[in-house]
């Protein structure tokens, strides 16, 4: 893990493009939506943020903070979204180093509670992330778990 890197992405707009194709390869919600959420962030016109796991200049792992993750519960915001890190680089305990730096990072903003909706049981609970209720995903036939974190 000595070599790997946290960052957000306002720090590192050069990543912008090269961030969108990542995650967009990952969830296939659209390289442009991507794009457009995080030129925002890099422009200061919110006050969320994508963050990102780098080996080298590879991104190994991120995740980004929108106002609504597809749910029906516009008042359960904002959401912590798009959490993924590559199977090569799992149980390294980057994903929790992550939630711990969005978590950290929106409350020096102010910005508390977060949050995130999953299908995953007992994986974010280890990061101080507590069931909430169950949420209906844009599309989705059954409904999905919403945690938060305070």
């Amino acid at each position: 893990m000595s070599n790997l890197e946290f960052i957000k992405l306002t720090d590192r707009p050069e990543l912008l493009q090269a961030s969108a194709r990542w995650f967009n390869s990952k969830w296939g919600v659209p390289e442009s939506a991507y794009l457009e959420c995080m030129q925002a962030c890099i422009k200061k016109q919110t006050n969320y943020d994508w963050y990102l796991c780098l080996d080298s200049k590879k991104i190994v792992g991120g995740l980004g903070v929108i106002e609504n993750d597809f749910h029906d519960r516009p008042d359960l915001a904002p959401n912590v979204c798009a959490v993924y890190v590559e199977e090569d680089y799992r149980a390294r305990g980057i994903a929790g180093k992550l939630l711990n730096f969005v978590v950290d990072d929106m409350r020096k903003k102010g910005v508390t509670p977060l949050y995130l909706v999953t299908d995953h049981t007992s994986f974010y609970e280890q990061y101080g992330w507590e069931f909430l209720c169950m949420v209906q995903g844009d599309g989705e036939e059954e409904k999905t778990r919403m945690y938060i974190h305070k």
